[in-house]
């Protein structure tokens, strides 16, 4: 896979192009979702904004950009694909699926498209 196409799928599938949080920086609308998001979190107060988001540094540049300012630095798929095991894909894996993955999918319409996006690319190489 070339290199631009692989920076935008995340090592669990996800299609990192679509992501409003990797794209806080320079698209200010999709700054202003987030920023809205994390009020309903309660991750920013409700006098808080765009501003003291992008100042908290809450995006990422996707799996393999900077993990000081990575969404989820702790998530459990990239520290089992990319930190334990060394891959970049978690279709790479010789369990893959894997259980964890395969319940993790479950969770929204977006996981289970990027589990099948895994299994699409493992389908290319195989």
């Amino acid at each position: 896979m070339e290199e631009a196409k692989k920076r935008l799928v995340a090592v669990c599938g996800l299609n990192c192009g679509d992501c409003a949080i990797r794209r806080v920086p320079g698209d200010p609308q999709a700054a202003q979702r987030v920023a809205a998001w994390f009020k309903e979190k309660g991750w920013l107060e409700e006098n808080e904004g765009v501003a003291e988001l992008v100042e908290r540094s809450p995006y990422c540049m996707g799996c393999r950009g900077d993990r000081s300012v990575h969404w989820s630095s702790d998530c459990w798929i990239l520290k089992c694909c990319v930190d334990e095991k060394g891959l970049e894909f978690c279709c790479e894996c010789d369990l893959f699926p894997c259980e964890r993955l395969s319940n993790w999918a479950k969770g929204s319409p977006r996981y289970t498209r990027a589990l099948n996006r895994l299994k699409e690319m493992k389908g290319r190489v195989d």
